[in-house]
């Protein structure tokens, strides 16, 4: 399957979104080589911005195939917001609750369809100081394991520079003029995964794979070397998610 068709809310999104990203800013952009032609697949991302997912899905509308994001539910709930995140078909993440498994039956079932589903490993704005990724959640591997699909890192730099996260000022600076830089990488392999027992150390793994990728692209991008050790900020509970089935029948 050729995937979702950039259908009348996209199409509206665009022409709100794509004119001042044009002309506000300038455009670094590689390996759209890497974004599959037909099929579903997965994208795992960096994430240092609130700017960054206009950013990167500026870059995949640009190759035909659209993504449908994982974001808070709280955000569907009501006005402009929540009415371009439905209309365009992103998938509302309830966390901490008995939906909390929903969005990743979703995401499945998006990428069995042909879909492409992008994540934000992380799970949130990176706390590393100096903006590298932080230490990844399991949801993206769980769906790639379960589904097969390719994974494509993406690397993205500059959208924090114009829209810092957690900056003391909530402005934005948009000059002197800033860069949205946004590489793809190939495909992840998780090969030596398929048909493993889906265990926590299983889980762990993969995802580590994942942020590796983005990570050597990243640096790659600033043009400098990550750190050797990854951020890992504290959390309240040791889970990285609601378990999800390895088998498509229980899934649904």
């Amino acid at each position: 399957m050729s995937g979702r068709r950039i259908g009348f809310w996209y199409r509206v999104a665009a022409v709100l979104c794509k004119p001042p990203l044009v002309v506000l800013f300038k455009r670094d952009w590689h390996g759209m080589e890497h974004i599959p032609a037909d099929g579903g697949f997965i994208t795992a991302i960096n994430h240092n911005s609130y700017l960054d997912p206009l950013s990167y899905a500026h870059f995949q509308y640009n190759t035909g195939r659209v993504p449908r994001f994982l974001a808070k539910a709280a955000l569907f709930r009501g006005g402009f917001v929540g009415t371009m995140l439905r209309g365009t078909g992103q998938i509302p993440v309830y966390r901490e609750s008995t939906d909390a498994a929903n969005a990743f039956r979703s995401a499945v079932d998006a990428i069995n369809k042909g879909e492409c589903v992008a994540f934000y490993p992380e799970g949130t704005l990176t706390r590393d100081p100096d903006m590298w990724p932080m230490r990844g959640k399991t949801g993206a591997a769980r769906v790639a394991l379960l589904t097969k699909a390719p994974v494509i890192p993406v690397a993205q730099w500059g959208a924090n520079e114009a829209v810092p996260p957690y900056a003391k000022e909530k402005r934005v600076r948009l000059f002197p003029r800033k860069t949205l830089r946004v590489h793809a990488g190939p495909p992840v392999d998780l090969s030596e995964f398929y048909g493993q027992e889906p265990t926590a150390e299983v889980l762990r793994a993969a995802t580590d794979t994942i942020m590796d990728a983005i990570t050597e692209l990243l640096s790659e991008v600033r043009g400098e070397p990550a750190p050797a050790q990854r951020y890992d900020r504290p959390t309240r509970s040791s889970t990285d998610g609601p378990p999800l089935p390895l088998a498509d029948e229980e899934s649904k």
